[in-house]
């Protein structure tokens, strides 16, 4: 059986853990990886093209893994890139999902093909266990907490401000609120009102510090109506106490079968990599799209449109016998 060839566009963080996890799927190659960056060296060794070659490819690559940022490149890239190839992404501006699904879809009908859109852990993996518990417990509410964790999306969009070198941006859920959910209450919390941003920033010499502060704290969809910490720290301290990129989080629901019958359902993640495990949902997933396009599929999907089989490399009757 011929094996799914893999292309990556991007090759940062991201786009280095879809590289390694590509590299342990048994049904999957990776044909090359696209950057705006001429000639970089792979960890794997597979070539690397300009952004300029990515035409000439098609045909050539059953689904491109989209690894840039969503702040200025998917929203771009996507509805672009899907014209010409099955495509998925990781677009996680929850605010802009429905304009983004959108212009995906609709470039994606124009070409033909079929396009993931915010897949991940969250959007994609919290995703689907929002729905699984909101649908098993219809009574009660549901609430997701990010971290305590460096958000690759929110830390990005830091680095794009004038005058800033290098950030990190952590997540930090109240713990106040996990602990009264878990005892069974259902607490009115907002996703701001539930979080903390902590942010550590290097700015360039001579930088206007209050100005960097001040626009991070007014970046719509990423720290309005958060409590905002800015801490201004030189790039030594921060390669040497915020180097890795962990993560992680959790959704609950906490509901009643019947009144006075209740039931907390709590699922978690604690990663060592954020890059790492998102480049490996994008990977499974990638079979997913892949086989959702054999069947004839075309536009915009989301994990809410992929059955579970399609994303593992087993098969029907081997899950059957043993994930069942």
């Amino acid at each position: 059986m011929s094996k799914i060839k893999i292309g990556i566009v991007g090759y940062g963080n991201l786009g280095h853990g879809v590289e390694a996890s590509v590299q342990l799927q048994k049904d999957m190659e990776l044909v090359g990886v696209f950057s705006r960056r001429a000639g970089i060296q792979t960890v794997s060794g597979v070539p690397s093209y300009s952004m300029d070659e990515l035409e000439n490819f098609k045909g050539k690559v059953d689904v491109m893994v989209l690894c840039g940022g969503s702040a200025t490149d998917l929203i771009d890239q996507t509805p672009m890139i899907v014209k010409n190839f099955n495509v998925i992404d990781s677009f996680d501006t929850h605010a802009r999902i429905p304009e983004h699904f959108a212009n995906v879809d609709k470039a994606a009908k124009e070409g033909g093909f079929a396009g993931l859109i915010s897949c991940g852990w969250d959007p994609g993996m919290f995703s689907l266990q929002r729905v699984f518990a909101e649908s098993i417990l219809p009574q009660g509410k549901s609430y997701t907490f990010w971290g305590r964790g460096v958000s690759q999306g929110h830390s990005d969009a830091i680095r794009r401000i004038d005058g800033v070198v290098d950030a990190r941006q952590y997540t930090v859920p109240r713990e106040e609120y996990l602990d009264e959910i878990r005892n069974g209450a259902t607490p009115e919390v907002s996703a701001q009102a539930g979080h903390i941003r902590e942010c550590y920033v290097v700015a360039a010499e001579g930088a206007d510090k209050a100005k960097i502060e001040n626009e991070i704290k007014t970046m719509e969809n990423y720290f309005v109506g958060y409590e905002t910490i800015v801490n201004f720290i030189s790039q030594e301290e921060l390669d040497k106490n915020h180097k890795g990129i962990p993560h992680g989080g959790f959704v609950l629901r906490s509901g009643e079968s019947t009144k006075g019958t209740r039931h907390v359902v709590e699922y978690s993640l604690k990663l060592d990599s954020n890059p790492e495990f998102t480049g490996s949902v994008l990977t499974a997933y990638a079979r997913g799209i892949y086989r959702l396009a054999q069947h004839g599929g075309k536009g915009a999907f989301t994990v809410f449109d992929i059955p579970p089989a399609w994303i593992s490399s087993h098969s029907a009757e081997e899950l059957r016998a043993h994930s069942l």
